[in-house]
């Protein structure tokens, strides 16, 4: 009975697959920045707010102009004023160019695209470290399915390895069937934990393949296993680092100055406008209309007084605005400090953690060659191998999850401060 159920859970044993596209850190990141929408988003908005940027400097140095040329048909004679003649066709063309003498907006809007186009930036570099954060969570999880994989292979090894053992022990007369039965189960579990370590493995693949563009699963090249290393800053240094350069922090800044550059351009509009304005016109009954030109300049000063209090709700809306992104800003800075602290200590115990679970591993490697080679010896129960057989499975899955825990903890703390902390990474 126990040899047909071996029999059996070999025949379940997943058979191998062949090996996918397999790329690099650098490579997934560089990708996966091209395609994120969210990142194709914000670089489009940098793009308009270079547009916007250019328009209002613009303005000081050009003027508007316009240009139009029409030609009507009508069913009887009549007499065109600007040719002075009876016709029954009229061609009009008109160039007309206009420039703002003084208009307060024109200053605003110089301080208001100023500070859009730095938010665009400050939210591009964010977006940038987001989607950064979000391809190495992928690209790790291949990996530590991998390694996790691998755990869940070697304990099938050790539980088959152990059921020959244990089935010697019973022929020869020197342990009980349930041994062969406990290791059966003990197989049957191994067995069930490497086909999900498989399919989990094969999700994570395909996911990182979406990521980058990949139609199909797409492999992890290996990264440095070492020691994580100690943060080059301290915790008040990567405080106001956050501060001053992190780029959650400096869009919300920027967005804060270009609302209250907006209100005050909503406050000009009860100032007056100085504008000179030229018009060139032509008359004609044929094109191009060259029968009659006429040319006109004037300066004009315009004072708004009453718009049934559009002036007054726009005021108020630009107000509200600039409350908010001020209320905004204090917040996210109020939470600096706590961010901060929250994405440092994560990777202090992450690294802490790593370097205890390979201590555990070692330990637990050694007791399971103790316990096995008492039981063979026949001066321990099969359960003792078995419970050391677990806790030198779960030692190593330890082991996987904090080593990566560490590397996308770190990677938490750069998206928060806007800068790569090592050079190393193989990360752009």
């Amino acid at each position: 009975m126990i040899l047909g159920l071996l029999f059996a859970l070999q025949a379940a044993a997943p058979g191998p697959a062949s090996p996918p596209t397999r790329v690099t850190l650098a490579q997934a990141i560089a990708r996966s920045t091209r395609l994120d929408p969210d990142y194709v988003r914000a670089l489009g908005q940098v793009d308009n707010a270079e547009w916007g940027r250019r328009a209002a400097l613009a303005v000081f140095i050009l003027p508007s102009l316009t240009a139009s040329i029409d030609a009507t048909k009508y069913s009887t004679e009549f007499f065109n004023i600007g040719t002075g003649r009876n016709q029954a066709e009229a061609v009009n063309a008109t160039v007309s160019a206009s420039y703002d003498l003084f208009s307060l907006r024109k200053f605003t809007d110089l301080g208001r695209t100023r500070a859009e186009l730095e938010g665009a930036q400050a939210t591009e570099l964010e977006q940038r470290f987001r989607t950064a954060l979000l391809t190495e969570s992928d690209y790790y999880a291949v990996l530590q399915n991998q390694e996790l994989a691998r755990v869940a292979t070697d304990r099938t090894r050790r539980a088959e390895e152990g059921l020959g053992i244990a089935r010697a022990r019973v022929v020869a007369g020197a342990a009980v069937q349930s041994d062969s039965l406990q290791l059966v189960l003990e197989l049957t579990q191994a067995r069930t934990d490497q086909i999900r370590r498989g399919a989990a493995l094969t999700v994570s693949r395909l996911q990182l393949g979406r990521r980058i563009g990949e139609p199909g699963p797409v492999d992890a090249e290996p990264v440095d296993t070492s020691e994580a290393p100690v943060l080059p800053i301290g915790l008040d240094e990567a405080v106001q680092r956050a501060l001053g350069q992190g780029p959650q922090y400096r869009a919300a800044r920027a967005r804060e100055r270009a609302a209250s550059a907006f209100l005050r351009g909503e406050r000009g509009r009860y100032l007056p406008v100085v504008t000179l304005s030229g018009t060139h016109l032509r008359f004609d009954d044929s094109f191009f209309p060259s029968a009659r030109n006429v040319s006109a300049l004037a300066l004009t000063v315009t004072l708004p007084i009453w718009d049934d209090g559009r002036r007054e709700l726009a005021i108020s809306q630009a107000r509200v605005n600039r409350d908010v992104a001020r209320a905004i800003r204090d917040d996210l800075e109020r939470a600096a400090r706590a961010d901060v602290t929250e994405a440092v200590e994560a990777y202090v115990t992450a690294r802490a953690t790593t370097t205890l679970s390979a201590t555990g591993v070692l330990v637990a490697r050694e007791n399971y060659r103790v316990q096995e080679s008492r039981y063979r010896a026949g001066s321990t129960t099969i359960l003792d191998v078995l419970d050391a057989q677990l806790r030198l499975t779960q030692s190593e899955a330890d082991l996987v999850q904090s080593r990566y825990a560490a590397r996308l903890a770190l990677a938490g703390l750069e998206a928060i401060l806007g800068q790569r902390l090592f050079t190393n990474r193989n990360v752009p």
